[in-house]
């Protein structure tokens, strides 16, 4: 029986539903004796149910029933339609084995058509929670400016007595949940801090000093550092402060719990950090009730259950809402052929949607928002998409997936395409990209992503294809940072960065690059990008066979960076090469089948390694770019003397009526473009960012 000759099963949940009911209608009957289930569990179930057992006649009544298929598979298709309304999650919603699909016959839970579906990890507070604070003690640590404003909420009254708590996170961090945080009208508010929100203090000095691995007189993190300024010396003593910096370097951030605050002396020692204290690097106090000086700030008392506040706007009619679940809103656990789609999942202190294992789980124009943690996680399984979904608000980064076996370049074909991803990273910061791919075989597509600290795309494995892109403020707070980028791996192979287009970018110190190939990675495809308007366009950081053709870069500074830091003498980079990177080499036995052939080129590294100096760059081909006002095209090589292993054919470097409008990021080709005599190929632009109705 094939599917069109199947009928599809209709399931129904409503805020005014019933789980004693048989989820048959999408209201409740005019008498109440049956309607739509009232929970998602309860659907779960009767999924289950129709695989397992004949339904009762009664339980057909209402449409879309039926008698299973005597081995157990579902009798077709089944929609579990969701009605308009919040549903608050107080456990996660898991789906395993037992409530999959076939190909043929999938499992769709879905928004109704036109109805917003909100599942929710957190509680809403009704603005008449909200009082004056009228504690001298409180009121007193309070500015004077922001004592008519600060209003308090008493939420063990609430029912609320889980605020979690702060925690070390960020670069090289495992993933934690985050603490209780508060949104006002889907926006999240921020925890008190000084100095105040996008401001830094500044490291002006350590007590402990020791050289960095760079020779660089530096702060061991056992010690203290020095900050200028008596702001502390206001504060009450607290053992909950915090510090968020950037200890030692632009892209290696952390949280760490402030162990000692010297505020005469203006000394702070921590708990942790990262590498080091350096000079200048840029910091910040969090969690003190002093600093809660500026409307959408709040800060909790933990010992008192206490939540205060300055709300941005008026309370009356607007949404409080703080986040209260530690565990995923959904787990898929081993299930297949399951569909969400129009959902909008949200207030969780953990991550949205996990998927391990199974295989065609699709996630589908679904709004993921304001999490502590990931908005999806996809770990393993094959087939596995992601597509249509506005992400924005997490704690850490977008779309993180991972699938395929390295070892034997198997593909998982997961793809993420056609999503809008925005203002991700609030608290993670570093290497918590808007999507991050590890693994084999994986198609990244059309999406668009913006206003993040750090990377946009961050991806490692084989056969990774990357096209359609359009980013923009991205890496805006941070330095030696991509907004694609990989790194640290020569048998990181097969992959292809093509048709994206990236501009505006943001960067700090050392400044951002468009397209990052860091620390001798090697033999990716760069083809058919715009990039306007980076600091860098393309890095090429010491590694080798890289094709790098028909892009345009416009206003870059410069074009393109090429090094030889693979035979730089400094220990720093000769212990990567000779340790990290021959290790990988090793892992995946690149002299073995697949990979040698696959993969043969790889094998040039070998007299490298045999000579000891160190693998430099080799085999780069750069041909037919355009490169528009940017005022250097390719770096002088570091180090000094050594060779970029490039390769330079057809390119056009320099000004002119190139474009159609480029000062409005119009790079069509015009007529005359000069470019048509070097075999330039017009890059489709259309093809470009999110596309409605495009294949997924």
């Amino acid at each position: 029986m094939n599917n069109e000759s199947k009928t599809t099963t209709s399931l129904y949940v409503a805020t005014n539903g019933n789980d004693t009911w048989s989820g048959k209608l999408p209201e409740p009957n005019a008498a109440g004796t049956d309607g739509p289930f009232a929970t998602l569990r309860r659907a779960r179930e009767a999924v289950r149910r129709l695989r397992d057992l004949p339904l009762t006649p009664s339980e057909t009544e209402g449409g879309g029933g039926g008698v299973p298929d005597s081995d157990g598979n579902l009798p077709g298709p089944v929609t579990v339609q969701v009605r308009g309304g919040k549903y608050f999650l107080e456990e996660t919603l898991v789906l395993g084995p037992e409530d999959s699909g076939t190909r043929e016959c999938p499992v769709v839970y879905q928004a109704c058509e036109g109805e917003i579906v909100r599942l929710l990890g957190g509680q809403f507070l009704e603005p008449t929670t909200f009082e004056q604070v009228r504690d001298p003690a409180v009121v007193n640590r309070l500015s004077h400016e922001a004592r008519p404003h600060v209003l308090q909420c008493d939420l063990r009254r609430q029912g609320i007595d889980d605020f979690g708590t702060f925690a070390s996170r960020g670069f090289g961090r495992p993933t934690t949940p985050a603490h209780l945080e508060l949104f006002f009208d889907d926006q999240p508010m921020t925890v008190a801090q000084w100095p105040d929100a996008g401001h830094f203090a500044r490291i002006t000095g350590f007590t402990k000093p020791v050289p960095d691995e760079w020779g660089t007189e530096s702060g061991d993190l056992g010690g203290g550092f020095t900050y200028a300024g008596d702001r502390p010396q206001r504060w009450a003593p607290s053992d909950d402060i915090w510090v968020h910096g950037y200890w030692a370097y632009d892209w290696a951030n952390s949280y760490e719990h402030v162990r000692l605050l010297s505020a005469a002396n203006g000394i702070v020692e921590t708990d942790g950090g990262n590498y080091y204290f350096h000079r200048d690097q840029r910091f910040y106090f969090l969690n003190v009730l002093e600093e809660l000086d500026q409307p959408g700030e709040f800060y909790v008392d933990r010992g008192r259950g206490m939540l205060y506040f300055w709300p941005p706007a008026p309370l009356e009619g607007a949404q409080i809402l703080v986040s209260q679940l530690r565990q995923p809103l959904i787990v898929l656990s081993g299930a297949s052929h399951v569909r969400l789609e129009g959902l909008t999942l949200e207030a969780g202190r953990g991550n949205g949607i996990e998927v391990e294992g199974g295989e065609g789980v699709a996630l589908a124009d679904c709004t993921i928002r304001n999490l502590g943690n990931w908005a999806v996680r996809i770990d393993g399984g094959a087939n596995h998409s992601v597509s249509g979904c506005l992400v924005y608000g997490t704690g850490d980064g977008g779309v993180s997936v991972s699938g395929g076996d390295r070892q034997t370049l198997t593909p998982c074909n997961h793809c993420v395409v056609g999503n809008h991803i925005h203002h991700y990273a609030r608290w993670s910061r570093c290497y918590v990209p808007g999507i991050i791919a590890s693994g084999v075989g994986m198609r990244l597509a059309n999406n668009l992503i913006h206003d993040a600290p750090h990377n946009a795309i961050l991806f490692g494995g084989n056969d990774i294809l990357i096209e359609g892109n359009e980013i923009h403020h991205v890496c805006v707070e941070t330095g030696d940072a991509g907004a694609i980028y990989t790194g640290r791996d020569y048998t990181i192979r097969g992959n292809v960065i093509r048709c994206n287009f990236i501009h505006h970018m943001g960067g700090v110190g050392m400044g951002s690059i468009a397209i990052y190939m860091d620390d001798c990675v090697s033999g990716t495809v760069i083809t058919e990008n715009i990039l306007w308007k980076c600091q860098y366009g393309i890095m090429l950081g010491g590694g080798r066979d890289f094709v790098v053709e028909n892009n345009i870069f416009a206003e870059c500074h410069p074009a393109i960076h090429a090094d030889a830091r693979g035979v730089d003498p400094n220990p720093v980079w000769q212990n990567m090469v000779k340790k990290k990177m021959r290790e990988s080499l090793e892992a995946m036995r690149y002299h073995e089948p697949p990979y040698r052939d696959r993969y043969p080129e790889i094998a040039g590294v070998d007299s490298h390694y045999a000579a000891g100096t160190g693998v430099p760059p080799e085999y780069i081909r750069v041909e037919r770019n355009l490169v528009y006002e940017c005022p250097v095209w390719i770096t002088e090589c570091w180090p000094k003397g050594a060779a970029n292993g490039i390769t330079e054919v057809s390119n056009l470097v320099g000004a002119g009526h190139w474009f159609v409008d480029p000062d409005a990021g119009d790079f069509r080709l015009v007529p005359d473009a000069p470019a048509a005599a070097l075999g330039f190929v017009p890059i489709p632009v259309e093809k470009i960012g999110i596309r409605k109705g495009a294949s997924q």
